[in-house]
């Protein structure tokens, strides 16, 4: 598929994202193989890196996308590490330090086949309160991107889901629900899956969203459903190595748009990359298939190298794909 300009004049994309989400430190193990239940396995490395929504906002911003880091971040060693990382991608922040708490993490087990799995805790990045999202200003042009894993918490969740749905008009939402979709309290999820501008997930996460979709079901049907639902504007269903699935608002079927056969290293993060450089793409004026085609690319691109932050610069990604 073309990925270039396409040589249509479209409205202007996003100018910035603001990032209404998580970002948190990710402890990534590799090992052979998942652990039984009260055993344990030797890990052949380990490294503490900046992950969760970081990854979203160095993958746009390093296809040349400003971004800003409206969550919130912690005092101690974890907050240090994120602090570090979007300072070294340019990416500001918008709230001062939390005095009272780190910012979260995850342990990362990445196995032998290149899949992940995550098990996180919380920290500083959930801000708690009503109204915790009130000074955080945006405006039209601005693209926002808000994760299921800032719904979850009942602390927190129901202020940024308020925030998210009353969102001013011209302000492009992007929400991608996340694993944690079936804890997402109705009353949170609802108001947010109606006010977005794109809905982006995986196949599962499209079953839990619809409700009793065998797991089996084609991708490109779990897109048509959902956009059927009327509760999101446009969807993407992201199918790995497959590429992934766009159904626009007033389409009746999805567009399958393949994406480039590589051997995966390591998963982690690839969802991230595919959203940043999605939102990128629209910046840059492509249609939303031509944008699904460059994050399918960036997503190839990221699983081919171990860690959860590996998606390439604009300049990377072209001399890529040309190469390909």
């Amino acid at each position: 598929m073309m990925i270039a300009n396409e040589g249509v004049r479209r409205p202007p994309g996003p100018r910035r994202l603001v990032f209404a989400g998580e970002a948190i430190v990710d402890v990534v193990m590799r090992v052979p193989a998942l652990p039984r239940r009260g055993g344990d396995v030797l890990a052949t490395s380990a490294e503490i890196l900046a992950g969760g929504g970081f990854n979203v906002m160095a993958a746009a911003a390093r296809q040349g996308l400003p971004a800003l880091y409206a969550g919130g971040h912690g005092t101690g060693p974890w907050g240090e590490v994120v602090r570090a990382a979007l300072a070294a991608e340019g990416i500001g922040l918008l709230r001062p330090a939390d005095p009272d708490r780190d910012t979260g993490f995850d342990v990362a087990l990445v196995d032998a086949d290149a899949e992940r799995t995550f098990v996180t805790r919380l920290g500083a990045e959930t801000v708690p309160g009503p109204g915790a999202w009130d000074a955080v200003l945006v405006g039209p042009g601005d693209a926002v991107y808000v994760s299921g894993y800032g719904l979850v918490p009942p602390e927190s969740g129901p202020a940024l889901g308020d925030w998210a749905a009353a969102l001013p008009p011209g302000v492009l939402l992007f929400f991608d629900p996340g694993p944690l979709v079936a804890q997402i309290p109705a009353a949170v999820l609802h108001p947010v899956l109606s006010r977005c501008d794109w809905l982006s997930c995986n196949g599962w996460e499209a079953g839990q969203l619809i409700g009793g979709l065998p797991a089996d079901t084609d991708p490109a049907e779990a897109a048509r459903r959902l956009l059927a639902r009327g509760s999101a504007a446009n969807v993407i269903v992201r199918a790995g190595a497959a590429g992934c699935y766009v159904a626009e608002l007033g389409s009746a079927a999805a567009v399958h748009v393949r994406a480039p056969q590589v051997t995966a290293v390591d998963t982690t993060g690839a969802g991230d990359a595919h959203s940043g450089v999605f939102l990128a793409a629209l910046a840059d004026g492509h249609s939303p298939a031509g944008a699904a085609a460059r994050a399918n690319a960036a997503a190839a691109f990221a699983v081919t190298r171990p860690g959860p932050a590996t998606a390439p610069d604009r300049a990377q990604l072209d001399a890529w794909l040309s190469a390909r």
